[in-house]
């Protein structure tokens, strides 16, 4: 029996937060970053899990329980062992055929990218699990993690994409009890496209040096938005004309015109007039406010400022997506 290995890439959303689970057109990008799965099969009727983080360094280990293919019992009862137990669960769920045989298996992860960093740990994994359970990744987070899906578009991807859920949420749709019914009627539209923009050299990333947990990001908007079909248009045509942008002044002016829509929205203040309101640049936020990276601005390489401020990851926009 040979062993298995899956890969999914990290992901970064450019435009769209928040307003993607309504169906805005979102601009998200495939990171060079990403995470591997290594399945073995083996004789013991157990399942040894193992994750590695980028330096090899052992951040999990676990073992369960396979009695006939069914998961009876995980080693350890503590966070991380509960979420694995529940997302190999929910494959089962969605393959009743996931598991079963006379064997059991030795399972490795591994992050190439440092865990804090938020570029979809969570994500990657439910789309290596997928792709060894042979079921359709959207359908796992939705059982597990939930979210918009497209850190799934872009773990399967490797372009840049246009993300955008076929039919958009309403006041009512936002409550249903029944999350599946959310998944069958807001099914994923996905388009790769050519982004590449001729200032390439004058955008980078930077951490913020705190992970932000998306699923409170998601909380926060849907108890504190109404009606936005107003500003979903705004975001998707902003979108639009970022995916064609020739000139650097444009581009500010869009991520801009961004950063003060979605800061109406969810009532927080951009995270320039927070902490860096003297930088030369401009800065945008991505995914959830208040963590992970900022995509900034600068015809000069910006690290000094950043560093000086304690901000000392910062990555060129050509280092950071997938190529």
């Amino acid at each position: 029996m040979k062993s298995e290995t899956y890969y999914s890439n990290g992901k970064l959303l450019l435009t769209g937060e928040y307003v993607v689970l309504d169906g805005a057109v979102s601009l998200a990008i495939p990171t060079q970053f990403g995470q591997s799965l290594v399945v073995e099969p083996i004789g013991d009727t157990k399942l040894l899990w193992k994750s590695l983080d980028m330096k090899d360094k052992i951040w999990f280990e676990d073992e369960i329980n396979l009695q006939n293919g069914m998961l009876k019992q995980v080693l350890h009862d503590n966070i991380v062992s509960n979420r694995l137990f529940q997302i190999l669960n929910a494959a089962k769920q969605l393959n009743p055929n996931f598991l079963k045989g006379s064997h059991g298996f030795k399972v490795e992860s591994k992050l190439s990218f440092p865990r804090e960093w938020g570029l979809g740990s969570s994500s990657t994994l439910i789309n290596n699990i997928a792709q060894w359970a042979n079921i359709d990744a959207y359908k796992l987070l939705e059982l597990t993690f939930g979210g918009s899906g497209y850190d799934i578009a872009c773990a399967q991807h490797d372009s840049a994409i246009t993300y955008q859920l076929s039919n958009k949420y309403n006041k009512t749709q936002k409550h249903l009890p029944d999350r599946q019914a959310e998944v069958q009627d807001n099914k994923p539209m996905v388009c790769q496209v050519d982004f590449k923009p001729e200032f390439i050299d004058c955008l980078y990333f930077v951490y913020l040096n705190r992970k932000q947990n998306s699923r409170d990001g998601i909380d926060h908007y849907k108890k504190n938005t109404s009606n936005l079909s107003g500003e979903i248009s705004e975001i998707d045509s902003i979108t639009s004309k970022i995916i064609n942008c020739k000139q650097l002044n444009e581009f500010e002016v869009l991520i801009n015109q961004h950063e003060t829509i979605i800061s109406n929205i969810i009532n927080l203040q951009p995270v320039r007039d927070q902490l860096f309101k003297d930088f030369k640049g401009c800065i945008k936020s991505l995914g959830a406010w208040g963590g992970d990276f900022i995509l900034v601005t600068s015809k000069v390489n910006p690290t000094a400022y950043f560093a000086n401020k304690g901000f000392e990851t910062i990555i060129p926009f050509e280092h950071m997506v997938l190529k």
